[in-house]
Formats: structure tokens, C-alpha cells, sequence
């Protein structure tokens, strides 16, 4: 979807090398970095790249569409001038595109309303409003426990096989403002940008028949970037979805949700261009911009002074052998706000959504809950749950040890709360959507199986008030 005003700039016949999607082109003078390039075979077909790399007399270009049947005698590569743009509008909510912002659902091309850099701009960080209020979710353990604030970025950690594409398209279809009144920004409209980067065509088709049978696709604008195109396309996709949220929060003052999956197709293929560019490695074979790379995709999310729009981010990843301390997870969280962690242990017991509570953190979440918010309860009840369920943790392992039946009775009832916890508070069925008011009420239940003298973190007022619910 290039600006279609765009000029052309100098034109050079002949490459210096090619390999992989990388064309290097010798004997060009001012061409700037990000600059949009029309790489022509000798058949006169026409694709289009960006500029990676300059210097004196050269530049490196890669192309999205790969470099099959280019050669290097006959190969001709125009610099347009300018860095690529792409249109924007109201109009795309309700469409599906590829990877590069061109529909693939049948439909004509929306009414370009303006053209945008997909690049952006970074957020003036004296101009940026502290995230307040949460988006209601539906799913108890993050909406009870691990809320997502408008505003924030939160990443949700997985592993290959756990059912983080479920969760993903069940928060698209159930999420919505927690208080939609004057603090959320009157009535400032809930969009949602979903982008696909490197997924495979069953998936897919997963989340586009998801989306398309429950509705949800009337707000959502879809962008899928699948596993069999190139994989230069996976780092243009994210850019290209926060360029149509930037224009959907800050522009038409509305709330926008980003959702990414899978963040760590995008970092492998950052990591093969960086390779066939013959860049020196860093851990694991990333480029060592790896950090400010992704930075520059998360830092795009806020809320801004003046503007009643917001963009939350909420990027999932997957973990290879579910190690958290890998790269990808390593690095997101130092940027991000926190980070939910789905545990293969509770998939395994058949646990849906399998979120393990205890490594799992939203750093905005307390400036957000609570009366005027939520429930005045909710904090207390939060840190009483987690307290709880940490002691869980311990009284199984002394269990291992020793026996369940050697176990106090003060301990016994903390297993019996563990098993309620995980079951009825974390499990839920995918198409259950739960208020606000369901997961605060359904913490108190599992919280009644411990006595009274046990929970600490709560007020006797909320005691007399709630437990035993």
C-alpha cells in the first residue's frame, strides 16, 4: 500500500551482489536509511524493498517479495526518495491484509483518509499520560490477578504447543473497557489491530473463522503475515499494524488493543537477515540491536496529553524449551510493564487458560484497581490469593516429602484451596466470559476453604463483608 505520489529518485542498472533478500547495489549517492526501493527483473517485473544500510557509494536493500529470478547484470533498482508509507482509515476495521497492508478478504482497497509513515514517530515522553483503567478481558486470572491496563504493554509468555493462540483470539473477542464512563475517555470507541507473524495457514484460518463468527471482526482490523511468505515481511507487518493503530488512538481518539503473535518469528527473522547481512552475533546468534529493535515496536504504546485515544500492546512469544530466560522473553520483559507466563504443567492437568499466577506480573496494575475502578476489594483480594497460593507451592513440596496424610490440617486445607484455585478460579471454559464482579466473587469462594485467621492481606470489614461467599 505505497503512497502512490511518491517520486522517483535515481535509478541504478546492475547489482553488486545478491543473496537471500539482500540486493547490494554500488555507484549511488544520497539514499537514506528506510528508503522505499523498486527492484526490476529483467522481465520487467517490479518489487519492492526498503534501504537496510548505506555508505559511500553503496546500499544494501532488502526485498519483500525475496530475490528468485533476479540477476545481477539485469537487475535494475530505483530509490524512491522517500521511506515506506502506507494508507490509513476507519475504513480497514472489519478487513483482512497481509503482512505489507494489502486486503486479501476480497474487498476493494479502503479510501485512503491519509498516508503514513509505518516507521511512526516516537511518543514525547513529557507528553505521555500515566495507563489508568483496565481492559476487562473476561479471563479471571488476568483480569482478577495480572489486570491489563489501557496503555500498557504486557506480553504473554508461552511454549510451542500451549494454547496461546486460543487466548489470544478469546481476549480479541471478549475484551472490552472495564469502565467505558468519562474516565476511560467518555465514549471514545474499543478497536482492535491484530497482526499474525509467521504463522502457519491453519492458524490462520483459526483466528479469521474465530473472529468472523463471533463478531468481533467488525472492530478488529487483521493483518497475517504467513509462515510461507518471506520472511522480510515479518519485520514490516508490526510496523505496518501500529501505523494504523497510531492513526486509530491518536487521530480518531479511540482505544486500540495491538495483539502480536508470534513475537519470535519476528526476532528469528530479524536474526537471518542479520546473518546473510554478515553482521558480528550476540547471544544466540541475535543481532546485539536485538533490545532496541523490539523497543522500537513497544515503545509505540500510551496514552498521550491531549488525545482521548490509547494503544495497549499485548505481544505473545513463544519460549524455545520453555526457557524464560531466553533472548526473546529476556529482553521483552526489560521493556515491557510485566508478563503473563502460561505453564505447560497446568495444560498438562487440562487447566484452560494454563496461566501460572506466580511468575506472571502487571507492574501497572495497582494504580488501576480498586474503588473508583474495579471493586474495593480487588487489591487486598489479589494479594490474598497470591500469598495463598505461594504456600501452596511450599505445602506441596513438604507433601512430596512426607506424605499428604502427615500433613496439619491448616495444611490440608491449603491443598484443597490449591486445587479450587487452579480449577475453578484460573480454569475456565474458552467461550466463558467473566465480569469484573464474577472473578473478584469467585476469589472469595476459593479463599472460604482456608479459615478465617488465615488471610492476612484482606481487611476485617472485607472479611464480613465477602468471605464465605
Amino acid at each position: 500500500m505505497e503512497n502512490p505520489l511518491n517520486f522517483g529518485g535515481q535509478e541504478v542498472l546492475g547489482a553488486a551482489r545478491i543473496e537471500g533478500p539482500i540486493v547490494v547495489v554500488e555507484g549511488v549517492t544520497g539514499v537514506g536509511y528506510d528508503e522505499v526501493a523498486e527492484v526490476m527483473d529483467a522481465r520487467g517485473r517490479v518489487r519492492r524493498g526498503r534501504v537496510l544500510e548505506v555508505g559511500e557509494g553503496f546500499a544494501v536493500v532488502e526485498v519483500f517479495a525475496g530475490t528468485t529470478g533476479l540477476s545481477i547484470d539485469a537487475t535494475s533498482v530505483r530509490f524512491t526518495g522517500q521511506p515506506m508509507q502506507m494508507s490509513v482509515s476507519t475504513e480497514m476495521l472489519g478487513r483482512v491484509f497481509d503482512g505489507l497492508g494489502n486486503p486479501i478478504d476480497d474487498g476493494p482497497p479502503p479510501l485512503a483518509e491519509r498516508w503514513a509513515d509505518i516507521n511512526g514517530q516516537p511518543i514525547n515522553p513529557t507528553a505521555r499520560r500515566y495507563p489508568r483503567d483496565i481492559i476487562q478481558t473476561g479471563v479471571s486470572a488476568l483480569d482478577g490477578m495480572n489486570s491489563l491496563v489501557l496503555g500498557q504493554k504486557l506480553p504473554i509468555f508461552s511454549g510451542s504447543g500451549l494454547p496461546h493462540d486460543r487466548l489470544a483470539a478469546q481476549i480479541v473477542r471478549q475484551a472490552v473497557l472495564s469502565r467505558p464512563g468519562e474516565a476511560a475517555g467518555g465514549d471514545t470507541q474499543f478497536a482492535i489491530v491484530f497482526a499474525a507473524l509467521g504463522v502457519k495457514h491453519d492458524v490462520a484460518e483459526f483466528f479469521r473463522r474465530s473472529f468472523i463468527g463471533s463478531g468481533a471482526l467488525m472492530r478488529v482490523a487483521m493483518f497475517l503475515n504467513l509462515a510461507d511468505d518471506p520472511p522480510i515481511e515479518q519485520l514490516v507487518t508490526p510496523r505496518v499494524a501500529l501505523t494504523l493503530a497510531e492513526f486509530l488512538a491518536f487521530e480518531k481518539g479511540m482505544h486500540v488493543l495491538v495483539v502480536f503473535t508470534d513475537m519470535t518469528n519476528y526476532c528469528e527473522a530479524l536474526r537471518q537477515i542479520s546473518n546473510i547481512r554478515g553482521e558480528v552475533p550476540s547471544r544466540k546468534g541475535y543481532p546485539g540491536y536485538l533490545y532496541s529493535d523490539l523497543a522500537s515496536l513497544y515503545e509505540r504504546t500510551g496514552r498521550v496529553q491531549g488525545s482521548l485515544g490509547s494503544i495497549t500492546q499485548l505481544p505473545i512469544l513463544t519460549m524455545p524449551n520453555d526457557d524464560i530466560t531466553h533472548p526473546v522473553p529476556d529482553l521483552t520483559g526489560y521493556i515491557t510493564e510485566g508478563q503473563i507466563v502460561l505453564s505447560r504443567d497446568l495444560f498438562q492437568m487440562g487447566i484452560y487458560p494454563p496461566i501460572s499466577v506466580l511468575p506472571s506480573l502487571s507492574r501497572l496494575m495497582k494504580d488501576s484497581i480498586g474503588e473508583g475502578f474495579t471493586r474495593e476489594d480487588h487489591a487486598h483480594l489479589s494479594a490474598q490469593l497470591y500469598a495463598s497460593y505461594a504456600r501452596v507451592q511450599e505445602v506441596r513440596a513438604l507433601a512430596s516429602v512426607i506424605g499428604e496424610e502427615e500433613l496439619s490440617a491448616i495444611d490440608q486445607a491449603y491443598l484443597k484451596f490449591g486445587a479450587a484455585f487452579e480449577r475453578e478460579f484460573v480454569g475456565q471454559a474458552l467461550t466463558e466470559n467473566r465480569t469484573i464482579t464474577d472473578t473478584l466473587d469467585g476469589g472469595w469462594r476459593v479463599l472460604s476453604i482456608l479459615p478465617r485467621e488465615e488471610l492476612s492481606r484482606v481487611s476485617e470489614a472485607e472479611l464480613a463483608a465477602h468471605y464465605g461467599r
